[in-house]
């Protein structure tokens, strides 16, 4: 997963995708990257590590421009060199830079396709590079000196129709403006607003509305599935539908637990979603032990995303409330963390417990999702020796036992807790006296009240059930092997060059 940005505006943009990028830090903390343009010359800089750490002042004074595109990135695909950072660039035609948060899953066929016959060289493992010159090559094909929006939405359109998988992308085509496209299901989010200014109006796109919300953008909507929406330097918004037939499948793990809470996508709060959850998940316990049986003291949940969900079901079931854990928030997520030691050290470094809240209590802890099972293990254990009688795990999201290949840095199915085990096993491994999971058509209900319209959600971490058609098990099996604890190891050995500003010079 990852994060992105597009401001077309009627002064310097440097600022404003620096500070978007920093609210949209959550969905990737591995490299950030900002491109700009003043006209002709492109100003880029990208590298690994936090937004704060790439950027400098010295940098920022060399991205001048009042348009930009930015991207924050976790690599699911390709590998973590800084080399891969975004957003990426190609010279042919016009210039275009790009930015993509997903995974497109026929991207070894589309690496052959643009060799063989579109004559382009992909230099990375990145298949966000091959997202880049699939659509580079279709706007050349327009053989437009400068290209119209009409123009442009003809090269989303044969992007659509090459490109399976999930994507959502902002490009920017110097000298025209920029453009952001959401693949046919609508996998990805991305949203856009305006900005009314006494010199005009100023427009952005974002994965998240609270990108928008920061910078005092007013929120128009989501990017529709298959939907391209242009934005000129001249400050004209073009939208138009490019693919065939789109359906609106969004990820439902965006809810569960990748978009921040006070985010608004497809028209759905999150933040309500999950308070949702959080009741059905209570129903469950119900009636399950009934609301005289359980034997509950207090539900204390997982920071930070299991505290929307836990607080209605603490509610419900008519119990404590209680903060439980302090958590240290400089140590990254553990679930995509090579290694089971290095998790099992990082989870300890990430929470501490306060012992009176567990002390003699049967406890119900409550977490978004549990994944490999190595974090859950550790913090049931700190509840026990914090004194627990007993120990409850409640998960607001299923079973995780399918592999994500829609752009969500998950392990091989493999190395799942839940893979081909029942939820009693799961609960013996992790240490829990007993464990209850989200039921899929609850999960679901969640986020659908929030908007009817959705056709679906894309669910295949959870039912194994992948929307785009084009997935076997020969797929599965050569990302497993791209994704298990050995390769990530591998990758963090690599050496990454720390990566410059360049200045691109378009002299068309």
């Amino acid at each position: 997963m990852c994060g992105l940005v597009g401001i077309v505006s009627h002064k310097g943009v440097n600022q404003e995708i620096y500070d978007a990028l920093t609210v949209l830090q959550h969905r990737g903390q591995d490299a950030a990257g900002m491109v700009t343009s003043d006209g002709g010359n492109l100003h880029l800089r990208k590298g690994n590590g936090l937004v704060s750490d790439v950027f400098r002042q010295a940098h920022m004074q060399l991205l001048q421009g009042r348009t930009g595109i930015g991207h924050v990135r976790y690599p699911t695909a390709g590998s973590s060199t800084s080399a891969e950072a975004q957003p990426m660039y190609v010279n042919s035609p016009y210039g275009i830079t790009l930015a993509h948060n997903g995974n497109l899953t026929n991207a070894d066929e589309l690496k052959a396709d643009l060799f063989a016959e579109d004559l382009r060289h992909i230099n990375t493992n990145s298949d966000s590079e091959v997202l880049l010159n699939i659509f580079a090559h279709e706007l050349q094909q327009q053989r437009a000196l400068d290209p119209s929006a009409a123009e442009i939405f003809k090269a989303v359109a044969g992007v659509h129709r090459r490109c399976r998988g999930a994507y959502a992308a902002v490009a920017m085509v110097i000298g025209s403006g920029v453009v952001g496209f959401r693949d046919p299901f609508g996998i990805r989010p991305l949203v856009y607003g305006q900005r009314e200014t006494e010199s005009g109006t100023d427009y952005m796109l974002a994965s998240e509305s609270v990108a928008l919300d920061i910078l005092g953008f007013q929120m128009l909507g989501s990017v529709a599935p298959g939907e391209a929406v242009f934005i000129s330097n001249e400050g004209k918004l073009h939208r138009q539908v490019c693919a065939e037939n789109p359906r609106l499948v969004p990820c439902i793990f965006e809810h569960v637990y990748l978009a921040r809470p006070d985010s608004i996508i497809d028209d759905i709060s999150v933040y309500k979603s999950r308070l949702r959850m959080g009741e059905y998940l209570a129903d469950r316990i119900v009636n399950r032990y009934s609301q005289r049986s359980h034997d509950i003291d207090v539900v204390i949940p997982i920071p930070d995303t299991g505290r929307t969900a836990a607080l209605p079901l603490a509610h419900r079931l008519n119990v404590k409330y209680r903060e439980g854990f302090v958590k240290n928030r400089y140590i990254g997520r553990t679930f995509i963390m090579p290694g089971q030691q290095q998790r099992k050290k990082s989870v300890r470094q990430k929470l501490n417990a306060i012992e009176l809240e567990f002390r003699d209590k049967n406890v119900l802890l409550v977490d978004d999702s549990i994944v490999r099972g190595t974090t859950t293990e550790q913090i049931i254990m700190m509840a026990r020796e914090a004194g627990a009688k007993k120990v409850y795990m409640a998960s607001a999201a299923p079973a995780l036992r399918y592999q994500n290949v829609y752009g969500i840095d998950m392990p091989a199915r493999e190395e799942f807790v839940a893979h081909q085990r029942s939820d009693e096993e799961v609960a013996r491994i992790i240490g829990a006296d007993w464990l209850i999971y989200q039921d899929i058509n609850d999960l679901k209900a969640s986020a659908r009240e929030g908007n009817p319209s959705v056709d679906d959600f894309e669910c295949s971490a959870f039912d194994g059930q992948y929307v785009t058609g084009d997935i076997d098990d020969r797929y599965l099996e050569k990302l497993s092997l791209a994704r298990n604890d050995k390769m990530k190891q591998r990758r963090e050995t690599q050496f990454s060059p720390d990566a410059n500003v360049l200045e691109l010079h378009n002299h068309g």
